[in-house]
C-alpha cells in the first residue's frame, strides 16, 4: 500500500525524507531533500524479507567489547590511512554474511532485526491473547497480524479483492475519466502520473499545503530507463509487468506491457534527475488548480483534484514545475487502453503483498530479487508481523516503549545533545569562512532546534481505523483511506508539532528543517550506537556522531536553506554563501571520486546533504567528546587513545555489506553515501584523525592540510 507524502526539508540518517513526488508511480514517503525531513540512513525499516534465519536472535541488545567496541574486529594488516573503513571493521566485515532474505547487513540491519524480534513478541504474544477488548488498538495490531498470517483464505480468494477496482478502470474509457480515477488513487490502490500530497508549507510552516509532482514510472527512478547500466533491469521489469498482467487476465498482456515501458520511459525523460529535485528553491512553486492547468494542459487537473477530494484548495506547491507539462502532454498524447493498462498494472503491483502467492511471489521475484539481488523471501510470518506494526506504527511503538526502552537512555540522550549543541556553537563562533551577520543567524537557528528522543509525547489515535482479521486486502485499503483522510482533516488546521515522522522502534533518526527539529526514536539508542555502559569516547562516536549529523542537516547545502523558524528563506550573505558553496563543491569532488564498483562511482552532488551532515558529525562530535572531559586528560584503555576510540566508534555503525545489485540501486537512487565512504570520507577531512592514527602522505586517502573541507 502507497505511503503518504510527509513533506518538509529533512535529514535522515538513512535516507533523506523530504517531500518527493513519488517516481514509481506510488507515493512515498519523501525521500529527498527538497522536502523537510532527511533521514540518517535509507531503508532503515525492515526490508522485503526482513530478519534472517541467519541474523540476530532473541530480544537482547548486542554487546560490542568491553567498552563498546570489539578490537579484534580490526584489520591491522591495513594502513589506517589506506582504508579505516577496513582497518577498524575488516576482520569483523570479512566474517559477515548477509542473510539470504537481506540486501545488506550490519550494524544498523542488526539492530533492525532485533526491533523485527521485539516487535515479533509483542505482536504474537497479542495475536495468541482472547481478551483483548474489541476495537483497542491491542486487538487491531493482532487482527492485522492475523489477518496476513492466515494465507489459506488469501490463497482461496486470490484476485478477487481486485475486481472491482479492475472493473472501474474498464469503465474508465476516457482520458478525462482516467485522470479522475488517478485522483481517486489517493489513499486507496492505484497510481497517478502525479504524486500528491499533504505537507508542511516550508514558506510559512505553520500551516500545511498541498503538493504535487513527478511521477508515473515503476522503476527506482529515471536512470533505470535511460542509462544502458540498467538495461537488463528494464528488460526484467516489461516482463514482469507481462507477467502481471497476465495474472489479472488483461487482454494482450506482452503488448501491453511493451507499451507501458514505452510510456514510462518517455515519462522518466520528462523527470528531473535526483540532483536536480534536491534543489529546495527550484521545488518551491506556487500554483492554483487553474494556473496548473494553463501551464500543463492536457490532463483534467480539476477532475483529479475533486477526485482527490482536494478540490477546493487554493494553493498548490509543484515541485518539478517544468516536468509537468511534458508529463501531463505524454498523458494526452497516450491511448486510452494503454493507460487502462497502465493502471491496471499499477493498481496489481500496488496490492501484490495482499494477494494470493502468484501476486506475491511475482513481486518479491522482481522488486527484491531481481532489483535488488535478494536470494530469499521472507516467510510470512515475519511479513505478518511487520504488516501488523507498520499499520498501527505508533500502537505497536507504545507497547515497545513500555517493554524495551529504560527512562535512563532518554536522559542521557539529552545531556550528549546539550554537549553536541554547545560544540557546534563554539565552532561557528571560530568559523574563519563566515561573516558575522551569518554566524548570528546560524547561532539562533540552533538555539531553535528542538529535540525529540525516544517517543511523541502524544500518540496517534486509531479509533476511526477498522482493522479485521479475515480480510487483509481490506485491512490495507482501509488503513489507506484512514492516512488519507487523515491528511485531509488537517489540511485547514495549524501544524502539529508534536507529531512524529518516524515511530519508537525504527532504527533511524531524521532532521525536520521546517519545524527545525532532530528526532532521535527508541530503537537507534542502542549499541553500537549508544551503550550507557559504553566509554564515552565510543558513545561520542556513535551516538554522538548520529546527533551531529543530524544538527548538521540543518546547516548542509539544503537544509540551510530554512532559518530558525524554519521558514524557506536566505539568511545568509552574498559573500558566506559564495563561500559555503565553494567548500561543498570542493567536498562534492572528493566523493565523485569515490567508485564502490566499477563503473559505478559515488554521485558527490547527489550525496552532499548527508555528506555534510557526515562531516558535521565527525567534526562536531569530536569537539563535544573533548569538551566532557573537562579539561582532563582521555583515558587510554587497551593502550587505544580517547580520539582513536571515538573514531572507532564512529567506523563501527557503519559496518555494512551489500549485495552487488542492492549496492548498484543505493549509488543510484540513495542521497547517502554507500557505508565505506561514510567511514573514509569524513574522518579523511578531520585533523584530529591523522594525529590519533599516523595518517602520512603516501597512504591511500591522505590529503593534505590545504585540500581537508571543514565546512562546520
Amino acid at each position: 500500500m502507497k505511503k503518504l507524502l510527509i513533506g518538509a526539508a529533512v535529514g535522515a540518517l538513512l535516507l533523506p525524507a523530504g517531500m518527493a513526488a513519488a517516481q514509481d508511480g506510488h507515493d512515498h514517503a519523501c525521500v529527498d531533500e527538497s522536502c523537510s525531513v532527511v533521514e540518517l540512513f535509507h531503508g532503515a525499516s525492515a526490508p522485503e524479507g526482513g530478519a534472517a534465519p541467519a541474523g540476530w536472535a532473541g530480544t537482547d541488545a548486542p554487546k560490542y567489547g568491553t567498552w563498546g567496541f570489539d578490537l579484534s574486529g580490526r584489520d591491522t594488516s591495513v594502513a589506517p590511512g589506506d582504508s579505516f573503513f577496513r582497518y577498524a571493521n575488516g576482520a569483523a566485515f570479512d566474517k559477515l554474511q548477509i542473510p539470504s532474505d537481506r540486501t545488506s547487513y550490519g550494524s544498523f540491519a542488526l539492530l533492525r532485526e532485533l526491533s523485527d524480534n521485539r516487535m515479533k513478541a509483542l505482536v504474537q504474544g497479542l495475536a495468541s491473547r482472547t481478551d483483548l477488548t474489541p476495537g483497542s488498538d491491542e486487538a487491531k495490531v493482532a487482527d492485522a497480524y492475523r489477518s496476513y498470517i492466515d494465507e489459506a483464505r488469501i490463497e482461496a480468494l486470490d484476485a478477487q479483492p481486485l475486481q472491482p477496482f479492475l472493473a472501474a478502470i474498464r469503465a474508465a474509457d476516457t482520458h478525462e475519466k482516467i485522470a479522475a480515477y488517478m485522483g481517486q488513487t489517493q489513499g486507496r490502490v492505484g497510481a497517478s502520473f502525479f504524486g500528491t500530497g499533504i505537507t508542511i508549507d516550508q514558506k510559512n510552516p505553520t500551516r500545511y499545503a498541498v503538493t504535487t509532482g513527478q511521477a508515473g514510472i515503476g522503476l527506482p527512478n529515471r536512470d533505470y530507463y535511460l542509462d544502458a547500466r540498467f538495461a537488463d533491469k528494464k528488460e526484467k521489469y516489461q516482463a514482469y509487468v507481462e507477467r502481471m498482467l497476465t495474472n489479472i487476465g488483461w487482454a494482450d498482456p506482452a503488448g501491453h506491457a511493451a507499451a507501458i515501458v514505452a510510456l514510462e520511459t518517455r515519462i522518466a525523460e520528462a523527470h528531473w534527475t535526483p540532483i536536480e529535485n534536491r534543489n529546495r528553491d527550484k521545488t518551491y512553486n506556487e500554483y492554483t488548480i487553474r494556473t496548473l492547468a494553463a501551464e500543463a494542459p492536457g490532463f483534467d487537473w480539476t477532475g483529479y483534484f475533486n477526485a482527490a477530494g482536494l478540490g477546493s484548495v487554493d494553493r498548490l506547491i509543484v515541485r518539478q514545475n517544468t516536468a509537468m507539462p511534458k508529463i501531463a502532454a505524454i498523458f494526452a498524447e497516450a491511448p486510452v487502453d494503454t493507460l487502462q493498462a497502465w493502471q491496471a498494472f499499477h493498481t496489481t503491483d500496488d496490492a501484490a503483498s495482499t494477494l494470493s502467492k502468484r501476486f506475491s511471489d511475482a513481486q518479491w521475484e522482481f522488486r527484491s530479487r531481481d532489483l535488488s539481488g535478494q536470494p530469499e523471501q521472507r516467510s510470512r510470518e515475519k511479513r505478518a508481523i511487520s504488516f501488523a506494526e507498520g499499520s498501527l506504527g505508533e500502537a505497536a511503538g507504545r507497547l515497545y516503549v513500555a517493554e524495551y526502552f529504560p527512562a535512563e537512555s532518554k536522559a542521557k540522550m539529552e545531556e550528549l545533545v546539550a554537549n553536541l549543541r554547545t560544540a557546534l556553537s563554539h565552532r561557528i563562533d571560530n568559523l574563519t569562512w563566515m561573516g558575522t551577520e551569518t554566524k548570528a543567524a546560524a547561532q539562533e537557528k540552533l538555539r531553535k532546534f528542538t529535540v525529540k528522543i525516544g517517543y511523541p509525547d502524544k500518540w496517534r489515535d486509531y479509533s476511526a481505523l477498522d482493522i479485521r482479521a479475515d480480510d487483509l486486502f481490506g485491512n490495507s485499503q482501509r488503513l489507506g483511506e484512514f492516512q488519507w483522510n487523515y491528511q485531509l482533516n488537517r489540511l485547514n488546521g495549524p501544524v502539529d508539532k508534536a507529531e512524529w515522522g518516524m515511530t519508537p522502534q525504527t532504527v533511524n533518526a531524521y532532521y525536520n528543517s521546517a519545524n527545525n527539529e532532530i528526532v532521535f526514536p527508541a530503537a537507534i539508542l542502542q549499541p553500537p550506537f549508544f551503550d550507557p555502559n559504553a566509554d564515552p569516547a565510543v558513545n561520542y562516536g556513535g551516538i554522538g556522531g548520529v546527533i551531529g549529523h543530524e544538527i548538521g542537516h540543518g546547516f548542509d547545502d539544503q537544509g540551510s536553506k530554512s532559518d530558525g523558524d524554519g521558514v524557506l528563506r536566505n539568511w545568509w550573505t552574498d559573500e558566506d554563501k559564495a563561500n559555503f558553496q565553494a567548500l561543498t563543491t570542493r567536498l562534492g569532488a572528493q566523493y565523485d571520486q569515490f567508485e564502490p564498483l566499477p563503473g559505478h562511482p559515488v554521485q558527490g552532488g547527489l550525496t552532499m546533504g548527508e555528506n555534510i551532515g557526515d562531516a558535521a558529525g565527525t567534526a562536531v562530535g569530536l569537539e563535544a567528546y573533548h569538551l566532557s572531559l573537562n579539561g582532563q586528560p582521555a583515558p587510554v584503555i587497551d593502550g587505544v587513545t580517547g580520539d582513536q576510540r571515538f573514531f572507532y566508534g564512529w567506523a563501527q555503525v557503519w559496518q555494512s555489506k551489500y549485495r552487488e545489485e542492492a549496492l548498484k540501486q543505493q549509488i543510484a537512487t540513495d542521497p547517502h553515501s554507500p557505508a565505506e565512504f561514510r567511514v573514509i570520507g569524513p574522518v579523511r577531512n578531520v585533523d584530529a584523525w591523522y594525529e590519533a592514527f599516523g595518517v602520512k602522505p603516501g597512504d591511500k586517502y591522505y590529503l593534505a592540510p590545504q585540500d581537508r573541507v571543514r565546512i562546520w
